[in-house]
Order: C-alpha cells, then structure tokens, then sequence
C-alpha cells in the first residue's frame, strides 16, 4: 500500500494531509455498462472531501462502492482497490457489519424508522453490541447533541421518528449514524430536499463534525461545495476530471472541462 500522506499546497505552503481512504484504478461495471472508469484519488482525514459533477457521472455509485452497498447487486463487476486502516475492503473484507459501521452513510432522503426518536438513534449500535438502558440514554443524548437536534427533542424522545420534520429527520439520521462510532461519514446529496435554512445548518453541522470524522460530501450544488469543502473532486463520465484544494480548485482550475461546468454546469466530457 501507498504511503498515508497526501501532500496539498496551499498559500504557497506545502502540508501533508493524512489520508483516511485511498481509491486505486477503481472500475465498477454494472453488466456491460462501466459505471466507474479507472478512478485513482485520496480522500483526507478530517476533511469535507467533496464530489461534484453532473447527473449519471458516477458519484453515488463511488460512494456505494467505499462501503460495498452495491454487494448483491446483479451484474456487478469492480477491480481495483480501495484502501481503508491498512486494509483493501474491495479484497479479503468478509466482515460488511463491520466495514459498514466504521464508513457510516447518510442518503439523501432521510430513512427514518416508524420507531420513537431514541429507538432511531440507537438501531444501529444495537446491532453490534447489548446496550442497557443508561447507554441507551446516554448514546441518544450524546448523539442528538452532536447534531444539534438535543434541544428540539429532548422532551420528546418516546414519539416518533417520524412526527418530526424533514430536516430534523436528516440530522436524526445523521445522529443514528455517528452512534455507532464510524471513522469516516459518506453523506450522498443530504441537503437536496432540505429549504435553505435548514442547508445551512446541515452544512454548519458537517464543519464541526470534521473535526472528529472523515466527511465524504456528494453534491450537486456547486455553491454548497465552494462554501464548505477542504477538497474538491470533479467527476464526469464516471471519470476523474479535476482534483484540488478549495482555492485551488474554483479560483486555478486547469482543465477545460471543469472551467466549463463551473461556468454553467455545462460538461463537455462525453
């Protein structure tokens, strides 16, 4: 395996930025259709790693293919591989319960359970160890605070899920997921139905919780990616187009391709 430093240049500086998952030469084919073509990238340690591009470009099937959600999906074909703690999970793996625990995801319509709001947060973690009625508390209080849901909820953890609104949902699930401790949070087009408001607080959300987790963001909001990403990564065309920093990437962008769809979100890549 490669080294697990990234160097960036930033300001003229050069850095090193640990790299929490390393994708190499990775194909994905669904039948005779190839989805994934030969993608090679490093996504950082306590970064909003950030994929853009347009619709059909491969983003979501990228990021299904870090935790093998597209296991059992007929046709499937993938080579290459993806490093995560030393490990290719593409190769030798067995364990999905567990991959799944440390590389959380978030969908972009919230999957909330007909279950009360405690039950929902600790669906998760209750598969993979006993918990007593104190840690059951106390991981939903803990967890609830984290995303900033602790004070909208509090008197009401009994009721349902699903009583509450859309972006307490999301960030409900967001919280089911940080309960079973991950190290890295895929987060697929979370804010797409959410109104502008309830954006932002998704969005103050994940730069606090960069701090503790790895945070790999799908958007296709252009804007979203500018405000809040440490690394962008342009795909099209299942392809890697462009890669870079923020500043590096929307202010010296260097291929045509992505000053095109910065411009209008036009892509000129097939």
């Amino acid at each position: 395996m490669e080294t697990n430093t990234a160097r960036k240049i930033n300001a003229g500086i050069e850095e090193e930025a640990e790299v929490s998952i390393k994708i190499s030469n990775l194909n994905v084919f669904f039948g005779v259709n190839h989805i994934l073509k030969d993608l090679s990238l490093d996504f950082q340690k306590n970064k909003v790693n950030c994929i853009i591009g347009p619709s059909g470009s491969g983003k979501s099937t990228l990021l299904r293919s870090i935790n093998r959600i597209n296991d059992g999906t007929e046709k499937l074909k993938v080579t290459g591989a993806v490093h995560f703690n030393e490990k290719d999970i593409l190769n030798g793996v067995t364990n999905l319960t567990q991959l799944r625990k440390d590389i959380g995801m978030v969908f972009q319509s919230p999957c909330v359970f007909p279950k009360s709001i405690l039950e929902n947060v600790i669906f998760g973690i209750q598969q993979h160890k006993k918990l007593t009625v104190s840690e059951k508390q106390d991981i939903t209080e803990e967890t609830l605070k984290a995303v900033s849901l602790w004070p909208e909820v509090m008197d009401r953890l009994k009721d349902s899920g699903q009583s509450l609104s859309i972006g307490q949902q999301q960030r409900l699930c967001i919280a089911r997921t940080l309960a079973t401790a991950p190290k890295v949070l895929l987060m697929d087009e979370p804010t797409s139905s959410l109104d502008p408001v309830t954006t932002r607080v998704i969005e103050n959300l994940m730069e606090r919780l960069k701090k503790r987790y790895t945070i790999v963001l799908v958007t296709h909001n252009i804007a979203q990616a500018k405000r809040i990403s440490d690394q962008v990564f342009f795909m099209c065309n299942g392809q890697l187009i462009e890669s870079g920093t923020n500043d590096m990437f929307f202010n010296t962008p260097k291929k045509e391709q992505t000053k095109s769809y910065l411009k209008d979100e036009t892509c000129v890549c097939r």
